[in-house]
């Protein structure tokens, strides 16, 4: 799952405001907003910090490579 939706998702499951989330997490409303749009680029370490409150943190996934 794309981060964008698996955070939207998640923030609705619990009944959070992209306020609330910005507020526990400690970053700005913006960067929540951009986040969830899907900004192609953002910090890592933010995102982390949001990712923490569901018990999850950004990884590498082997991604799978088609024949040429």
């Amino acid at each position: 799952m794309k981060i964008a939706p698996y955070i939207k998702e998640k923030r609705k499951r619990l009944g959070l405001t992209q306020t609330d989330l910005a507020e526990k997490a400690g970053v700005g409303l913006r960067f929540v907003r951009d986040l969830e749009q899907g900004k192609a680029t953002l910090r890592l370490d933010k995102v982390n910090q949001i990712l923490e409150l569901f018990g999850s943190e950004v990884g590498v996934i082997r991604k799978e490579v088609a024949d040429e």
